[in-house]
């Protein structure tokens, strides 16, 4: 009497997997990784995760920029100036230490940027003077002048007003996807692709509220583009898994979770692969805008992206199929079919 080398079940445990290098089974795409059998872990996973970022969003709350909080930006040639001497000068002209003094631009057009809180126009000319007396800044046509220095201000609506506008535009967003999506598949997937956008979104934002990254519109408007990814990857998946699970009512040789597992394995490196070409692209991004510009807006866009691409690829590939096989095991029809499936097997094993 011989055994089955292997079982596969209705958690959707890879059947036959191959035992070669992880690259191997990476490669293969046949099932290797249970990625679906081991769901409920994964649920605890990603609990944990939004649990973490939900409390870091909670009781750290997040470090906003001049834009969201409103203040006055001071700003001069940078030459050859220190910034904490820059910093030193404007505390003692104002009585405050400035909130950042950062360089940005490249080259002659490199400026030394002073944010601060609001300030009347006494303060705002008293440290335009000291600045002006500590440094001698020099106009376009070489002269010093303390007309060098300039000076603009920020009210905290206007990032109230970009926030609203982008809530409002994630809103209408989600509502055409899970109509798209409902339509394309149906409404099981629609939902599974939703609640992995929301993860992608709350990850992200706990994230940048636990590391203490600056929030700016920049980041807002980063952080719609990243869902657009995100999606890109959960459809690519659920395409493959309807593809395998068409006329499975029909038949009794694989569950719907074995053969959603199935098909998250033959996607997975498609997804490491565009992960991979997603983000280096963005790391030069940092490289220009860090070292060669210095444009804080650049570096806004690539760092959000870049944390939203790979919260994005965990979502699309450890939380939407699994969550799928879920809502579909609650389907009478899924089910009578699983266990059609488990019982011939249960017969074809008592035979050998």
């Amino acid at each position: 009497m011989s055994t089955p080398t292997s079982t596969a079940t209705e958690s959707g445990a890879p059947a036959g997997a191959p035992t070669g290098s992880l690259f191997t089974r990476l490669y293969t795409g046949t099932g290797a990784f249970g990625i679906v059998a081991n769901r409920r872990k994964l649920y605890v996973l990603t609990a944990v995760i939004v649990a973490i970022c939900l409390a870091s969003i909670i009781f750290r709350g997040f470090s906003f920029g001049i834009d969201f909080t409103g203040g006055t930006k001071l700003s001069m040639p940078a030459g050859n100036h220190d910034q904490d001497r820059v910093a030193a000068v404007v505390e003692e002209s104002i009585g405050e230490e400035p909130q950042t003094v950062q360089v940005v631009g490249a080259g002659d057009a490199r400026i030394v940027e002073v944010e601060t809180r609001f300030l009347t126009s006494d303060e705002i000319r008293a440290a335009k003077n000291a600045m002006f007396e500590e440094f001698q800044p020099v106009t376009a046509d070489g002269a010093a002048s303390v007309e060098a220095i300039g000076d603009s201000a920020r009210s905290e609506s206007w990032g109230g007003q970009v926030t609203q506008n982008a809530l409002i535009a994630l809103g209408v967003f989600l509502v055409i996807v899970f109509g798209y999506i409902a339509f394309r598949f149906e409404w099981q997937m629609a939902t599974a692709a939703i609640v992995a956008l929301l993860f992608d979104v709350v990850t992200t934002a706990g994230i940048y509220s636990i590391i203490g990254f600056e929030v700016t519109p920049a980041t807002v408007i980063g952080l719609l583009t990243i869902l657009g990814f995100s999606l890109y990857d959960t459809v690519i998946v659920f395409d493959k898994v309807e593809e395998n699970t068409r006329g499975l009512r029909h038949t009794a040789s694989r569950t719907f979770a074995e053969e959603a597992n199935l098909g998250v394995n033959q996607t997975l490196m498609r997804s490491i692969h565009t992960t991979i070409i997603g983000v280096l692209p963005l790391l030069a991004l940092v490289v220009i805008a860090v070292w060669i510009l210095g444009v804080g807006t650049l570096l806004d866009l690539a760092i959000v992206q870049m944390v939203g691409i790979i919260t994005g690829t965990f979502s699309s590939v450890f939380l939407a199929t699994p969550l799928l096989v879920s809502l579909k095991n609650r389907d009478p029809d899924i089910r009578r079919q699983t266990a059609k499936v488990l019982a011939r097997r249960e017969k074809a094993e008592a035979i050998a």
